[in-house]
């Protein structure tokens, strides 16, 4: 039940990215676009999506638990470091490039388009490169 759960929940994720218009690279571009043509569209699903959460949260955390897992798994530091940053910075920096994140990446991958198989594959490397710096990186 838990594994159909999450399929159910990600393919309900996925409708909401393609009707929102997330998943379209070109609409994410407008909205990064500040000082060009500015599509200000996106500011509506993510401020639904914040509202909804800022109202649900409150009722889930009075759970004792998660309906699937036997506790809630929080981050265990809310320390913010160089590498928070970093990290922060280069998603940030390649969603701006590419329009275009893990979600909506995964979502579009679907379609077969060469550029989405492109992405996918970069961000497989770039975990997988990171996975391997990462042992040797200061903590």
């Amino acid at each position: 039940m838990k594994y159909a759960s999450c399929f159910i929940l990600g393919l309900v994720f996925s409708v909401g990215l393609s009707i929102s218009g997330m998943v379209n690279p070109n609409k994410i571009i407008g909205f990064l676009d500040i000082f060009g043509q500015w599509d200000p569209s996106l500011i509506f699903v993510m401020g639904g999506a914040a509202l909804l959460n800022l109202i649900l949260f409150k009722f889930i955390l009075k759970r004792q638990n998660p309906i699937f897992e036997s506790k809630f798994n929080f981050p265990q530091s809310n320390l913010v470091d160089w590498r928070l940053i970093a990290g922060s910075v280069i998603f940030g920096i390649g969603w701006g490039i590419g329009g275009v994140c893990p979600g909506p990446g995964i979502a579009n991958l679907f379609l077969g388009k060469e550029e989405m198989i492109a992405f996918i594959i970069s961000m497989l490397v770039g975990m997988a490169v990171f996975h391997q710096v990462n042992k040797i990186l200061p903590k």
